[in-house]
């Protein structure tokens, strides 16, 4: 009886779903993609987890299953499929580059705007301010930037909409909001008007660096909470944050730059609600898999244990049959942040920043030193170039990324 209940509720569920879909026939969603390419990497591959759901409803996307999960990870929005430099068809079943991002719809973005200065995001359950415009003078440019300890302060005192208990977003919720249809305009010069942004503008004011004031086009990192336990550079203290210019997650000190003595500035987001979100959740199956029941992706607990380019970490995916599963994939890049661990680094856990349930394969890097390494995901990740434009991919690094300055 308790089983026939529970189908009843979901399928009451599917229906209002459906509806909500009928609603919504009518809107267009532009979006861009792009493929991925680079040497000397590994590749960890992820299939979904159906935990605590009815047959019937595995066949529907986003949803109902978010509503189930703590950490949903919403879709990155690309749909169109690249070789190593331009767009092409969809490749068949079997052939080189397929299994890439574009081929799998995740979990679909849904926003509302609330008419009040803020964004309400349906999947995560995150609320968000819907503008970087601090000083509200209806412009979005560099004297709305704050350094990291002037938007923590802020974020405490924040009044908007009727709440107060806002809070400086940490780096998994900022990343929820990315989007892969964006264009990286890294070393373009000209018009922003034609470039897109890696987040939704339909919903989110959105602004590159204000040149104006002498910065570059993508000087539009974002603020996190997120701090690097371990230290950079000179042993600065340095945060992590979101660009939505360019479409990276990079570490930035929370200090003065060389040649500066104010602090580094950013624009700033802020978000409440869903406190829980980026927690994960990892239940080792004891057969080679690790289920996240926060997100509901299940993993493969080790990586593949050697080196190879981006189609041949697609290919393995596609073709592995483990742990009694056929159907595991390159996870795209969301889902690979999803399972990074900021508590810890190389330099302070001697562990790779992941939680210690997975198993990554040690490295020596170019600096001679041990390390673990870059890992592949499915998403490609387009540059404005007109003759290279699909030649990078997205990836994520559980140990210490290396810089060299001369």
């Amino acid at each position: 009886m308790w089983f026939i209940v529970l189908d009843r509720y979901y399928l009451e569920r599917l229906i209002q779903f459906i509806e909500r879909i009928l609603q919504f026939v009518e809107q267009i969603f532009i979006v861009l993609s792009l493929y991925l390419f680079l040497d000397d990497e590994k590749s960890i591959i992820m299939k979904k987890g159906i935990n605590y759901l009815s047959v019937v409803f595995l066949i529907l996307s986003s949803g109902l299953i978010a509503q189930n999960q703590s950490y949903p990870i919403v879709d990155t929005g690309q749909e169109l499929f690249y070789d190593t430099v331009h767009e092409i068809p969809a490749p068949a079943v079997g052939s080189i580059f397929y299994g890439q991002d574009a081929f799998y719809d995740g979990i679909q973005p849904e926003y509302s705007d609330n008419g009040d200065g803020t964004v309400s995001d349906l999947v995560t359950g995150l609320m968000w301010s819907k503008s970087y415009d601090m000083d509200g003078d209806g412009d979005i440019e560099y004297n709305d930037k704050m350094s990291y300890e002037e938007a923590l302060a802020a974020a405490d005192t924040l009044s908007l909409a009727g709440y107060d208990d806002w809070r400086l977003p940490s780096i998994k919720e900022v990343y929820s909001l990315i989007m892969f249809y964006g264009i990286d305009p890294s070393g373009f010069e000209g018009s922003t008007e034609d470039l897109v942004p890696f987040i939704n503008t339909d919903y989110f004011d959105f602004a590159y660096g204000d040149e104006s004031a002498g910065e570059r086009i993508i000087d539009a990192q974002i603020a996190s909470s997120t701090l690097y336990v371990g230290l950079t550079m000179m042993g600065d203290e340095t945060m992590f944050g979101v660009n939505f210019a360019d479409g990276r997650i990079k570490g930035y000190g929370t200090g003065p730059l060389p040649g500066h003595t104010e602090p580094k500035q950013f624009y700033v987001m802020f978000v409440r609600g869903a406190e829980n979100y980026g927690i994960n959740d990892f239940i080792d199956n004891q057969d080679g898999t690790v289920t996240d029941n926060a997100t509901g992706l299940m993993w493969t607990k080790d990586d593949d244990g050697s080196g190879m380019v981006w189609h041949e970490a697609l290919e393995y995916a596609e073709n592995s049959v483990y742990a009694g599963y056929d159907d595991w994939r390159l996870p795209n890049v969301k889902e690979l942040q999803s399972i990074v661990d900021y508590t810890r680094a190389p330099s302070v856990s001697n562990s790779p920043a992941i939680d210690p349930v997975f198993n990554c394969t040690a490295i020596t890097d170019e600096g001679g030193q041990s390390n673990y390494p870059f890992y592949w995901s499915g998403t490609t990740h387009a540059n404005w170039t007109e003759n290279n434009e699909g030649s990078f991919g997205s990836y994520v690094c559980f140990g210490e990324a290396l810089g060299f300055m001369e």
